[in-house]
């Protein structure tokens, strides 16, 4: 889903520049005002699980892979601002080391990966968890994945690149596949850590 150098128009670069920049920017705020300390050494800890489980991809239908986005994941256990600014620096960190999605499309790949999702992810799983918590995570994670992919869809048909009546379908289709695996990962990480540090879990609400 990272956006590469070349794709977005620059209206649509410098728009998605704009939006992210300025939810971000308040999130930062939010974050230093609200997050104790105690938190800290925990929001470090998952933010290098993701950092480092986006390096690993799983097969997908018709030679493609995919991999764990994490914002959901970060969502539900620190809220969605937290997740916004943790997913924002793996992605600029990604993008100046490793080339994984390009300086000017950055702006679009935190709108896409580091806000969409972690808002898409936290609402949707506040809304269902009063029912069952586990499907709660796993619908909310599996259905971040597609919206982040629909809005990178939207953004690369804006710029011309790709017929929005071919970008969407194909995008929401491979993705929806992915976030089947988003899902069951984002899952498993949340029973383990409630598992093994219940504190964290416990202050998240889960």
């Amino acid at each position: 889903m990272h956006i590469p150098d070349g794709f977005l128009s620059v209206p649509v670069a410098t728009s998605t520049y704009a939006i992210s920049g300025a939810w971000v920017g308040y999130s930062i705020k939010k974050v230093q005002e609200k997050v104790g300390e105690k938190a800290v050494p925990a929001m470090g800890v998952l933010a290098a699980f993701v950092f480092a489980a986006q390096m690993i991809n799983f097969p997908v239908a018709g030679g493609t892979s995919g991999h764990l986005v994490g914002g959901t994941l970060l969502a539900i256990l620190f809220g969605p601002m937290v997740a916004s600014v943790i997913m924002t620096a793996i992605l600029i960190a990604q993008a100046l080391l490793f080339a994984d999605g390009g300086i000017t499309a950055l702006g679009a790949n935190i709108l896409n990966m580091g806000i969409v999702a972690p808002l898409t992810g936290y609402f949707v799983y506040k809304f269902i968890k009063k029912w069952h918590y586990g499907a709660a995570v796993f619908i909310a994670s599996w259905l971040s994945i597609v919206v982040s992919a629909m809005f990178c869809a939207v953004e690369l048909a804006l710029s011309g690149t790709i017929p929005l009546r071919i970008a969407l379908p194909a995008m929401t289709s491979i993705h929806a596949i992915i976030g089947i695996g988003e899902g069951l990962i984002t899952y498993f990480v949340v029973v383990a850590i409630k598992k093994m540090t219940p504190s964290i879990v416990e202050e998240a609400g889960i």
